[in-house]
């Protein structure tokens, strides 16, 4: 057992927070150092974490200071596999916030880098332990549908204009595609549910709303929740959106997976409501989720007839109320556990760059036309070992 687990923390914006539930692993871990290169992420880090955590202004300072043996990575999307990697390679565990990179040929140079080094890698796929999904994946699992055949989600993002439209996450070069930045958490469920990650799509989707925008001079200080509003409806009465705005706020993409099972996702920006809706299709029946958080219902239909709100079969969804708060400490005390003890983990990184493949080749795909891409595999040497280390085979010290 490693005791007293040293954690830090490398970029102190809105998902920095998520380091707080270390300390509910239970095995003495505690976060003792922040990186981030602005005295408003450092301000930000000594609030949450408190003063006495040490303060760095890069991801390299601090991981040459020899003051942390894990980190949690949640610093904008672009730099995720670069900062990774290094981190990787000087032997310090990573927790990475999704997605694992904003290309699948960054996503395969960290898994590389993982197998290579040996260092433990954990991406933060939280929402497939949302109370929600687990719900779902067990409707699956006891075969309460037969063998799933199609998957459908929808995906709501009430927030789209405040969250997503007014920082760095409406600027491709740091994203890609928004399709990336939020499906990759629909897409890891899809896979879950369907028993198969994607192997080809078609994409399709555009700027249709906050093109027209006003924008503003610079990007804002602060985290996206400093400058959300319910009052900011509708969407076109926005002001003051990024300088920059080349992302899609409405995309959709079908998939074939590799066992034959087919799905589609469709995310809108511009929405009133923020939650997703899934939909899987089986053999000898479906389930559906009304509402995503607590006080919503899972609804299965297995008995052929004309129409029926009620289902068949209901399940009340717990856990939290808004937000997923629940999934993500689940996700942190899964990976310290996983550093301190050597337990396994449910989802291998190579699960994180399934979504990402699927994610990028459809941006690739609605940003040429439409045209169907291929997701290639990952080398099987890598995934042989990930795999391996994700069930548990590692040595803690």
């Amino acid at each position: 057992m490693r005791a007293d687990l040293r954690v830090g923390v490398v970029g102190v914006g809105d998902r920095a927070a998520i380091a707080r539930h270390v300390e509910a692993a239970g095995v003495g871990a505690r976060v003792t150092a922040i990186a981030d290169p602005s005295p408003d992420g450092v301000a930000r880090g000594r609030v949450l974490f408190g003063n006495e955590v040490r303060a760095y202004g890069s991801h390299r300072e601090l991981a040459a200071s020899g003051t942390v043996d894990a980190v949690v990575v949640a610093s904008p999307d672009d730099t995720h596999a670069d900062v990774a990697a290094d981190l990787l390679d000087a032997g310090i565990a990573v927790y990475l916030e999704k997605p694992l990179a904003i290309t699948l040929e960054d996503a395969d140079r960290v898994l590389g880098v993982a197998a290579r080094t040996g260092t433990p890698l954990y991406v933060g796929h939280n929402y497939r332990s949302s109370a929600v999904v687990r719900i779902l994946h067990d409707v699956v699992a006891r075969g309460e549908i037969g063998d799933v055949r199609a998957v459908w989600v929808r995906h709501f993002v009430g927030h789209g204009g405040d969250y997503y439209f007014r920082d760095w996450h409406a600027d491709r070069r740091r994203v890609n595609s928004l399709l990336l930045q939020k499906a990759s958490h629909d897409l890891d469920v899809v896979h879950l549910l369907a028993g198969a990650a994607t192997r080809r799509v078609v994409g399709m989707g555009a700027l249709s709303v906050y093109g027209d925008v006003p924008r503003a001079a610079s990007l804002p200080t602060g985290v996206m929740t400093d400058w959300f509003s319910e009052d900011h409806w509708p969407p076109t009465s926005l002001d003051g959106l990024a300088p920059t705005v080349d992302v899609e706020d409405v995309s959709m993409m079908m998939m074939s997976l590799a066992n034959g099972v087919l799905a589609s996702y469709e995310q809108c920006h511009f929405t009133p409501d923020y939650w997703r809706s899934y939909t899987v299709i089986g053999t000898e029946g479906r389930v559906e989720n009304f509402g995503d958080t607590a006080g919503g219902v899972v609804r299965v239909w297995n008995r052929r007839r004309s129409w029926s709100h009620q289902g068949d079969r209901e399940y009340p969804i717990g856990g939290v109320v808004a937000g997923h708060a629940d999934a993500d400490e689940a996700t942190v005390v899964e990976f310290v556990r996983h550093v301190a003890l050597g337990e396994p983990v449910a989802l291998s990184p190579v699960g994180a760059r399934e979504a990402v493949g699927a994610a990028a080749l459809a941006t690739a795909s609605l940003r040429a036309g439409s045209v169907p891409l291929d997701v290639p595999e990952a080398d099987p040497a890598v995934v042989a070992a990930l795999d391996a280390r994700a069930r548990g085979r590692i040595r803690a010290e």
